[in-house]
């Protein structure tokens, strides 16, 4: 029951009403040992005390760890200005107003985010975000599905897969169909993917760079999809865009991503943000909120949420997504990152990222034992082959002060020898020679 009665009667009423003579009975439930109220707890302490006694717990986790991890998730430097503007008391909301029309700054702020994700990714219209990277993908096969009427997914071995798993995990009980394959040489398998196109395909899903770092140009599919009425999806990271090819410049229908790298620090796996960026076309099929610049009845300009009805969301099997809000903390330090950075600051970072990547591949050439997969060109994340358990080997690097990547053997089976390597501007050249050294001391 939600209230107690205040009255007799009413607590008689109450009682009738489900079916029990007594309070007692009422409460039987509730194991005796919990009712009894003698709860084997500590000593009540002072806020003072408190403090002191869980910043010590605290200090036992810390570790700190030179960071070479990525598979996604990047240990990128986060401004100053980035925590001071989107900790203001104006803007520190996790969520997207319900009463859009007396929060026009974040609304402004919204829209401003969204601009820089098209731009971004050269696609014409982008939501408010959505919760990560993996739940923008399954967004996005969605919307193809709901565009198509078809039910058939071509899911590329070069995808994150971590989004692999949560499409599995998102789609289980859906009728829809995934079908992997397999990359070769770290890139798409061309002659595969097009064998597997058929009437049925809704939608081909890849990913650039793809989670062994490898960049791909994925024009050529987008094309030979495309002749059959067949949606591509692309899943990017965003500092890489700064140099690269962004999906609109190929003719990708849906761009999808996780933004952590825009300001976001690592934080044992969120709160992220997943970006959606769309066609015109598909415009109407995008899930999330959607924000809009118009003017009020004086003239002056003004922001809403346009497009869609926010009920729409609660339609059961008809709604767009069920899964309707968006990390709107989380986008406004994009959006603030983004503006700090710029078009040239970007470019600079993910300049540096590569140039730092390229002097690690050379410095763990040089290692006995150790071969750094070169077949295809990287951006700031590579592949290298062990003679020994990668998992091993990262765990005696850890034991270092080290995180020197992610053992591929836990997501690829065959593949317990390779480590995924991660340099981005943080990493200094002390850090990559001391890594190259202690690998090579440990091997």
């Amino acid at each position: 029951m939600s209230f107690i009665a205040n009255t007799v009667a009413q607590q008689e009423e109450m009682l009738e009403t489900c079916g029990l003579s007594s309070i007692d009975e009422l409460f039987d439930v509730i194991p005796a040992n919990i009712k009894s109220g003698k709860l084997d707890l500590p000593a009540a302490m002072s806020e003072l005390e408190v403090h002191n006694h869980i910043r010590k717990l605290a200090t036992r986790n810390y570790a700190h760890l030179t960071c070479f991890l990525g598979g996604g998730f990047y240990d990128h430097f986060v401004p100053a200005a980035v925590d001071a503007a989107s900790m203001r008391s104006e803007f520190y909301t996790a969520y997207t107003p319900y009463q859009p029309e007396v929060s026009q700054g974040t609304l402004q702020a919204i829209y401003e985010y969204q601009t820089q994700i098209c731009r971004l990714t050269a696609m014409p219209a982008s939501n408010a975000s959505v919760y990560d990277g993996g739940t923008a993908l399954y967004e996005a096969c969605q919307m193809a599905l709901n565009a198509t009427g078809r039910e058939r997914i071509i899911v590329d071995g070069g995808v994150n897969p971590v989004y692999r798993k949560m499409l599995c995990s998102y789609t289980a009980n859906l009728n829809i169909k995934f079908t992997g394959v397999d990359v070769t040489h770290g890139q798409s398998d061309r002659s595969k993917i097009i064998t597997e196109l058929c009437d049925n395909t809704a939608a081909v899903i890849l990913q650039n760079p793809n989670f062994f770092g490898v960049v791909d140009d994925h024009s050529d599919i987008v094309a030979e999809c495309h002749k059959r009425g067949i949606l591509v999806i692309q899943s990017v990271y965003p500092i890489a865009m700064a140099m690269l090819r962004p999906p609109g410049e190929i003719g990708v229908d849906i761009a999808t991503g996780e933004g952590q790298s825009l300001g976001i620090p690592l934080a044992f796996g969120g709160p992220y943000l997943g970006f959606l960026a769309t066609t015109e076309k598909l415009v109407r099929k995008m899930p999330g909120r959607i924000v809009g610049r118009t003017v009020d009845r004086h003239g002056s300009e003004c922001y809403v949420l346009t497009l869609q009805a926010r009920e729409q969301h609660i339609r059961r099997e008809k709604a767009i997504s069920n899964i309707c809000t968006n990390e709107a903390l989380c986008a406004l330090r994009a959006h603030v990152y983004l503006t700090l950075m710029g078009r040239e600051g970007l470019r600079r970072v993910a300049m540096l990222c590569h140039s730092k990547a390229e002097y690690a591949k050379k410095r763990f050439r040089a290692i006995p034992g150790v071969k750094v997969m070169e077949s295809s060109p990287t951006f700031n994340e590579f592949t290298v082959l062990l003679p020994g358990d990668a998992g091993d080997v990262a765990g005696e690097l850890v034991e270092r002060g080290i995180a020197p990547g992610i053992p591929l053997g836990r997501f690829y089976a065959g593949m317990e020898r390779y480590l995924l390597v991660a340099v981005t501007e943080m990493r200094t050249k002390y850090d990559i020679c001391n890594l190259a050294e202690n690998l090579e001391s440990v091997l």
